[in-house]
């Protein structure tokens, strides 16, 4: 029974085959005589279309003909006789005229001329009337100073019959001066017969229609064949419109020639087919089988070979993947982990319930994770805790179903310590950085105490003085001014502690903390070191801060050295004789904010020659300085400080001269 089923199947599949070739080669068959059908339809249509288009050429040059044959009968300023002979002679050469008429500028009759072919009845009143066809096309022809046409109309004959005028008014002008019109009738019949039919087919019908459809005149062959093309072309004149349709009669398409072609084309068609199919069946179905054992083989050796962990989880919750890296991470084999449901055994127990709340909202759909990832703690197998950065995302199977999700996971333990690595690092130069700022300002500190100094030094010998009086008693006088002298000795001691006290709490180290501080304060601190330097260096310092501005939300110790490392820049940047005056512009205003938040701006702006662009580019690279005794650290420190507290820092020119630093701090909300 199986054997013969399986004969059973293999007859129907061959089976099945040739009825398949047969249809196809039906359908071929079938396409192919309708596309020769259609491409031969095409070729009449075309051809058609093209000579229609030769005969409203045609017809157009040789109406552009007459109008100068028509200008040529007024040369020379002939007389009526003479006129007349000319006009008889044009209607014998050109029959398509039915009559010419010389008019004044009141559109009377001054003399006219018919033509020999064929009697026509012209009603003298209705040619003369102010609303007739020639008034209006003359009309026409006076106001664009050219020829103009009528609208087409009936015009009966002795013998009963009629046909279809046109007539064209040629105004006559002299010197800018209209002299009369010429007046050109045409007769639509025969302007097919003598400027189209001659290079019509016996298979063509030419006819002038208006745009409705109706005929005016009408010239060919009667209809022969079982299918009709038409073709029309606007045929444009100044003043009317006319159609020329041309229709064309023919036979069905030859069929068996294109059938014979077709049955050859289609036949060595199926057995190619045939053979291809027969043979290539089974070397795609080995191709494919090699193939899929190639990619899984793949797909297994590169997720295996992957640091990032991978974990595949159903929609509830059970996990039903993991690669080798996510097993190493957390120190669970993958057996122990494929199947498992909420609580996981990486989760601490500690976070436990918050994760599974978090899962069971995911799962339910209401909670997306982010697409830039989430961090988060796991806990390996021998206890010990470690941060993780997930990147969660929806798993889409073949058909599009939402099955699943999909995570990735990276252990940032090393990163971690590396940011603390490198914030104990930065925290250290800093306090480098402002050490050697203190050592450069040695001198000037000693210059500025030594005036304190002298002063306490000479009230206290005066007071010695005054007490050790001769009498041994001192005098009551003498009193008076050991008290002023001791007073004076007090100030001056208080005025070296503010200098000494404002470069202790700038070196001090302590740890970083945000405080609301007013912009005041922030100057106030560093202003007594800056004007050591401006004083000695003769620099004018003046300081502009914007009113009712809230305070900044800043380490106030960093900004204070962000500050102070400015502002000596600047006043160095202006140490030179030929530069005058020199001012040194500390101001402080709004900067431009978001919806969310306000920012200040700080500006430090000299006087001196500015920076050129080779050290602009390397201008905040640490290490790199442009004096000879400089460290190269403190513009590096202050864009820290400033993009630490996420504003930015940047520097411009000033006109006339001189550079600008600009950064910008977080207001309080």
């Amino acid at each position: 029974m199986p054997r013969r089923w399986r004969r059973w199947v293999g007859a129907w599949r061959r089976w099945s085959l040739w009825m398949l070739l047969v249809a196809l080669v039906v359908s071929m068959l079938v396409t192919l005589v309708w596309l020769a059908g259609r491409y031969e339809a095409s070729q009449v249509q075309t051809r058609l279309e093209r000579d229609t288009q030769d005969a409203v050429a045609d017809i157009r040059k040789a109406f552009a003909q007459n109008i100068q044959s028509l200008q040529a009968l007024q040369a020379h300023n002939p007389d009526l006789a003479s006129w007349e002979s000319r006009a008889a002679e044009l209607l014998s050469a050109r029959r398509e005229l039915a009559r010419i008429e010389w008019r004044d500028t009141q559109l009377r009759v001054r003399a006219h001329s018919e033509t020999p072919y064929r009697p026509l009845h012209w009603d003298p009143a209705a040619r003369s009337g102010t609303h007739s066809e020639i008034a209006l096309a003359c009309s026409n022809a006076r106001r664009i100073s050219g020829p103009s046409y009528s609208s087409s109309y009936f015009q009966p004959m002795p013998d009963g019959m009629g046909g279809e005028m046109l007539e064209v008014c040629l105004p006559l002008i002299d010197e800018g001066r209209l002299q009369g019109f010429l007046v050109a009738t045409y007769a639509l019949q025969t302007v097919l017969v003598d400027l189209v039919a001659p290079g019509l087919q016996r298979t063509q019908e030419v006819s002038f229609t208006e745009a409705d459809g109706t005929r005016l005149a009408l010239v060919g062959a009667m209809r022969r064949g079982s299918r009709m093309f038409t073709a029309q072309q606007l045929f444009d004149l100044p003043g009317t419109t006319l159609i020329l349709r041309m229709d064309s009669w023919h036979t069905a398409p030859s069929v068996f020639p294109n059938v014979l072609t077709a049955l050859v084309t289609a036949m060595s068609i199926a057995l190619v087919s045939v053979l291809v199919v027969l043979v290539r069946d089974n070397r795609r179905r080995l191709s494919a089988e090699r193939d899929l054992g190639d990619a899984l083989a793949f797909r297994k050796a590169m997720e295996d070979s992957l640091v990032t962990g991978l974990r595949a989880r159903d929609l509830h919750g059970r996990i039903t993947y993991v690669n080798p890296a996510f097993c190493d991470m957390v120190g669970f084999s993958a057996a122990e982990l494929v199947g498992q449901i909420s609580p996981l055994p990486y989760w601490p127990p500690e976070h436990a319930q918050e994760y599974g709340e978090r899962q069971v909202v995911r799962m339910s759909g209401g909670l997306h994770p982010p697409r830039e990832g989430y961090e988060s703690t796991f806990m390996r197998k021998d206890g010990t805790r470690f941060p993780v950065m997930i990147y969660e995302a929806p798993l889409i199977n073949a058909h599009g179903l939402h099955t699943g999700w999909m995570g990735s996971f990276l252990d940032v333990s090393e990163q971690r310590r590396v940011e603390e690595l490198s914030r104990t690092s930065q925290e250290r130069l800093q306090a480098t950085a402002r050490l050697a700022t203190v050592g450069e300002m040695a001198s000037l500190l000693s210059h500025e105490l030594n005036q304190p100094l002298a002063a306490i030094s000479s009230y206290a010998n005066g007071s010695l003085n005054l007490l050790e009086s001769p009498g041994g008693a001192p005098d009551p006088h003498d009193l008076d001014d050991v008290r002023v002298a001791v007073q004076r000795i007090a100030q001056q001691a208080e005025r070296a502690g503010r200098v000494i006290k404002s470069v202790h709490d700038f070196v001090r180290r302590r740890d970083q903390s945000r405080e609301s501080v007013a912009a005041q304060d922030l100057f106030d601190a560093v202003l007594p070191i800056i004007r050591l330097q401006a004083r000695k260096l003769d620099v004018r310092v003046a300081l502009d801060i914007e009113e009712d501005l809230p305070p900044a939300l800043c380490d106030r110790t960093m900004v204070e050295q962000v500050l102070l490392n400015l502002a000596r820049n600047a006043m160095q940047a202006m140490d030179d004789p030929q530069i005058h005056p020199r001012i040194l512009d500390l101001r402080v205003r709004r900067a431009a904010s978001n919806v969310a938040r306000s920012w200040l701006e700080f500006s430090v702006a000299d006087m001196g020659v500015g920076i050129s662009e080779d050290v602009a580019a390397r201008l905040f690279t640490p290490f790199y300085t442009t004096r000879a005794e400089g460290m190269g650290l403190g513009l590096s420190l202050c864009r820290t400080v400033v993009e630490q507290h996420g504003g930015f820092m940047e520097h411009a020119p000033r006109a006339p001269r001189g550079t600008v630093f600009t950064f910008t701090l977080p207001a309080t909300p």
